[in-house]
């Protein structure tokens, strides 16, 4: 029986089970650190799936922090033929790479 959760952090949502590694926006918290993710979607287990309205009442997902980092550059070049209008840029965001230890549902 795999239990798995459906969490939201940093406006985004992912699917995590026990033992996984993710990497999340950027969370104020020192590596190594325990963090409890309390804004659970939906947890499921085999067959059964308990869905929240918009929350599950009491479900958390406990996570170690492994580290943080950046994401690969995106480049990113706007242009208009013809305009003599060239823009170039770069961006790495920043990230926290989660190891997923509990989903307590």
């Amino acid at each position: 029986m795999n239990m798995y959760a459906v969490i939201k952090t940093g406006g985004k949502q992912y699917k995590v089970a026990a033992g996984e590694k993710i990497k999340v926006e950027l969370l104020d918290a020192e590596v190594g650190a325990e963090v409890t993710l309390d804004q659970v979607l939906a947890v499921g287990s085999g067959d059964g799936l308990t869905v929240g309205a918009p929350l599950v009442a009491g479900a958390t997902v406990s996570a170690k922090v492994v580290s943080h980092g950046k994401h690969d550059k995106v480049r990113i070049f706007k242009m208009r033929r013809r305009k003599h209008y060239k823009k170039s840029q770069g961006h790495r965001q920043n990230y926290t790479e989660l190891e997923i230890s509990a989903v307590n549902g």
